[in-house]
């Protein structure tokens, strides 16, 4: 068996980010940049208003009140050339351009108009209220970098930049494959020793949720015929997942049925609980993640070793999932030579670290509990017996 580390290191070895492509801007949210993003305009383009009022020189209101005259209205998307003269003011509204010869704005809850004269009772320096062009960014800025995971925020922005065509990485395709005569589709008939498949559904979730396109390849029942005729829809995928029979043990074929379609397999032992009969390959193209058919195991092994691959096609920093202390909630015992991966409940009182409280029973078939968790405790090889207050490290989910 070899370390959750080490399996890790070996799954990203020779990974690299796949090619990008152009997506319209309404779908680059969830996407990671392929290039940095330069803005193709000045925004503002021009110093604008950033109130209702009127468009003045400081030095005519510089004692008030004063009696200016109104020689233009000017709106958002309106030019007026101007310039404004001495003791005249404009009409200006939120986004209108501030015409020439003016240099600040007075708000309009501090104006009196009668006709075309306007009384101003405040006075406004040099600036006030006033945009200045490039306010927000400049034509050529580098506002958005390559790697980087686009959020809604982040279209915003592209769309100020006027950008509509976004240069994305390529997602990863990953074909997910369930075997097993035991196991049948959500919503299929259910015979009396039949489980429903819950990991392949939720795999597929997961690989979406952290970026990948999942392809379904249905159930391929325990023959090698069945199991290369299913794989066979994984032709063009970047990684192929299945999920149960990977294991050494009679029914368990995917590694020899395979291995007639040129897979070569790299492990498939982890020195870790639950998930160790993991098998990681290559055929053809395609990576292959052999998943335990326990669905805790696979989630776990999903977090742990899935993610880190699409990440490294995405662009993204790839490894391990990020760990953060925490104290324990119980008493634990000793551990054997298998890293643990304990479901717990997270509780934070005052402004110290959370505390973590493993389930007692850690039983890989119980997804209910799974979905009860905060985080998973881990817990070293050998680890000695930990006390209820020890600092334990936590990975969230």
């Amino acid at each position: 068996m070899i370390s959750v580390a080490d399996a890790i290191a070996r799954i990203l070895v020779g990974v690299q980010p796949l090619p990008a492509e152009l997506v319209p801007l309404g779908y680059g949210c969830g996407r990671v940049l392929a290039e940095d993003l330069a803005s193709r305009h000045t925004q503002p383009p021009t110093a604008v208003s950033a109130m209702d009022g009127y468009a003045v020189r400081a030095a005519d209101v510089a004692e008030v009140p004063t009696v200016l005259r109104i020689v233009a209205e000017i709106a958002a998307g309106t030019i007026w050339t101007g310039p404004l003269g001495p003791g005249e003011a404009a009409r200006i509204f939120t986004g209108a351009p501030v015409p020439g010869g003016a240099d600040a704005i007075v708000i309009q809850e501090d104006c009196e108009r009668a006709g075309d004269r306007v009384t101003v009772r405040e006075s406004a320096t040099a600036g006030t209220y006033i945009r200045p062009a490039g306010l927000d960014f400049a034509e050529g800025d580098v506002l958005l970098r390559a790697g980087q995971w686009l959020t809604a925020r982040d279209i915003g922005l592209a769309a100020a930049m006027n950008r509509p065509w976004l240069p994305v990485r390529r997602r990863p395709r990953v074909a997910l494959l369930a075997t097993g005569d035991e196991i049948v589709l959500p919503g299929e008939p259910l015979g009396p020793q039949q489980i429903v498949s819950s990991s392949g559904p939720g795999l597929a979730a997961f690989a979406a949720e952290v970026g990948g396109e999942p392809m379904s390849l249905g159930v391929a029942e325990d023959s090698a015929a069945s199991l290369r005729a299913r794989a066979a829809g994984a032709v063009g995928a970047d990684i192929l997942v299945t999920m149960g029979g990977a294991s050494v043990g009679e029914h368990d074929l995917v590694q020899a049925a395979l291995a007639e379609d040129g897979l070569e397999v790299d492990f498939w032992r982890i020195a870790m609980r639950p998930g160790k009969p993991l098998m990681f390959g290559r055929m053809g193209g395609t990576l292959v993640l052999g998943l335990p058919g326990n669905p805790v195991s696979a989630f776990v092994c999903a977090l742990l070793f899935l993610r880190p691959l699409i990440d490294a096609m995405l662009g993204l920093p790839a490894g391990p999932p990020a760990r953060e202390p925490a104290r324990l909630g119980v008493d634990l015992d000793g551990n054997d030579r298998r890293e643990d991966y304990l479901r717990a409940r997270l509780a934070v009182e005052g402004y110290g670290l959370p505390t973590a409280t493993p389930f007692r029973r850690q039983d890989s078939s119980m997804l209910a509990r799974f979905v009860e968790a905060d985080a998973l405790v881990v817990r070293a090889p050998h680890a000695p017996p930990a006390r209820a207050g020890d600092s334990v490290e936590i990975i969230r989910l």
